[in-house]
């Protein structure tokens, strides 16, 4: 059944005065699943001026009382969690169980932001002057322009708009144009929550339209998750007219495997990594590095599993790997993988791809010379290449070779080596004995050149207050008493 969809702007459904547009199920192309006419300028800028004149009576509510808001939306996410999969599912194409887990996930988040609504704000200092406090404060930026992707359509928003809210701001929200479905969603569960009109705003248009919310002199700040060049594009607009700018980006990551390592837990999570949600996760492994000589029982494990994938529509509950998001997202994967045969790599593993319709790459390990593209690259898809080094040392220097530094994860039984990888790998996360994909809400997120830009990190609750917020510091020194 084909749902109809509309921007969101001061408490009410606007339709856009742009395009029509629609989305299809990648699992079966031909079936509409969203239908909606694209925001243009003129619902932009009608967003901006209702997140302003909002901004001051949400900032006067009082951090308990957003936090309180945010509790609520949790739970009608949870109430709300079926419908909201299945939207994802046919929108995306993820399986059914990992849409199941991103909303459980987005409820978490806005549960973990309300509940740090209660932590300490702010920092005393002493004073040389004996009738006087030197504090600091922290105010809202006011109002922040959100873009997000759409391979997490509602955990990425819930990141960004969750904390956003809860210091007050007001938020202008930019969704992914393949899931405008989902967006739509939260929207209608944080009007439910008691989100003030204008408050939070909803446009759903093309890309072109971030530029012009990441340009717009009243958007305080920009929080965005997206591709290399895009980012590097609004970076140099928001940097240029100094609004506060969070950016998480591309990567290339890198799994280390070991020759003491666990070898099924290794092959296991590799795949995991590698192949999950379809290969489109920015934290996603894209090379494998095997460390020394040998490693047979590894290769043989991972070609086996990866070889015995069931691919297919993600809502069949038996089907593990989804289809990817769009016709042009297919191409440009198997392309690379072309272009990789041709620069010399043979196919280790390949699943199989169901007949009939449908946006299907089959999940394929490669084996070749790091110096292929799809080495330096990064190809959005279920791709990973195994690549070889002599020593730990020229694995790390082998895993640094890129432009990228998001995620790398290591296998090895050795501390002494783990705390090397730790110290000497360019990821912003590092983890051992873990797949390179997933963390945790609480910990700090963010990644290291390319992947990222030289600012505040998302998730944890301390970054979120750093980024959405001013610091301010305040001297109070008593009047003199009078005789």
């Amino acid at each position: 059944m084909t749902k109809t969809a509309s921007s969101f702007i001061n408490g009410a459904w606007v339709e856009g005065t742009g395009a029509s547009a629609s989305r299809f199920n990648p699992a079966a192309p031909d079936e509409t699943v969203t239908t909606y006419r694209q925001a243009g300028s003129p619902e932009l800028e009608q967003a901006i001026q209702a997140a302003a004149a909002a901004a001051p009576a949400w900032d006067g509510l009082g951090i308990l009382a957003r936090g309180r808001i945010l509790s609520t939306a949790a739970a009608l996410i949870r109430e709300r969690a079926e419908d909201i999969a299945r939207a994802m599912t046919a929108e995306h194409g993820k399986t059914l169980a990992e849409s199941r887990m991103e909303v459980e996930a987005s409820a978490d988040t806005f549960d973990y932001h309300a509940g740090s609504a209660r932590n300490p704000v702010g920092t005393e200092y002493p004073s040389s002057h004996p009738d006087e406090r030197i504090l600091t404060v922290r105010r809202p930026l006011g109002i922040v322009g959100v873009i997000t992707p759409w391979n997490f359509p509602l955990q990425i928003p819930a990141w960004k708009i969750a904390p956003a809210l809860l210091h007050g701001n007001t938020v202008v929200w930019k969704s992914a144009s393949h899931t405008p479905g989902v967006s739509v969603l939260l929207m209608e569960i944080l009007a439910a929550a008691g989100v003030p009109a204008g408050v939070a705003n909803l446009l759903l248009g093309p890309g072109p339209l971030g530029s012009e919310l990441v340009s717009h002199p009243m958007v305080a700040g920009v929080t965005f998750t997206g591709s290399v060049p895009v980012g590097h594009h609004i970076r140099s607009i928001v940097c240029g007219r100094g609004a506060k700018l969070q950016m998480e980006l591309g990567g290339h990551n890198a799994t280390l495997v070991l020759p003491d390592a666990d070898v099924e837990l290794a092959a296991s999570s590799a795949v995991n990594a590698a192949m999950g949600s379809t290969g489109q996760k920015c934290t996603a492994t894209r090379r494998i590095i095997l460390v020394g000589d040998g490693h047979e029982d590894f290769l043989a494990r991972l070609k086996e599993t990866v070889s015995a994938l069931v691919l297919g529509p993600g809502m069949d509950p038996a089907v593990q790997i989804g289809p990817v998001v769009s016709g042009s997202a297919r191409d440009e994967i198997t392309s690379a993988i072309s272009q990789a045969v041709a620069e010399g790599a043979d196919i280790l593993a390949q699943a199989t791809v169901p007949a009939g319709g449908g946006h299907y790459v089959p999940p394929t390990v490669l084996t070749g010379p790091a110096s292929m593209t799809i080495c330096r690259e990064e190809v959005f898809g279920p791709v990973v290449t195994v690549l070889r080094a002599a020593t730990l040392d020229g694995a790390i220097e082998l895993a640094n070779s890129t432009d990228f530094g998001l995620t790398a994860a290591v296998f090895t039984s050795d501390e002494r080596a783990a705390r090397r990888c730790v110290t000497h790998l360019d990821a912003g996360l590092v983890k051992i004995n873990a797949p390179s994909t997933g963390s945790e809400l609480h910990a700090p997120f963010g990644g290291m050149k390319d992947s990222t830009f030289a600012g505040p990190r998302e998730q944890n609750s301390a970054v979120a207050a750093a980024f959405f917020t001013h610091e301010k510091t305040a001297y109070l020194r008593l009047a003199p008493e009078k005789a």
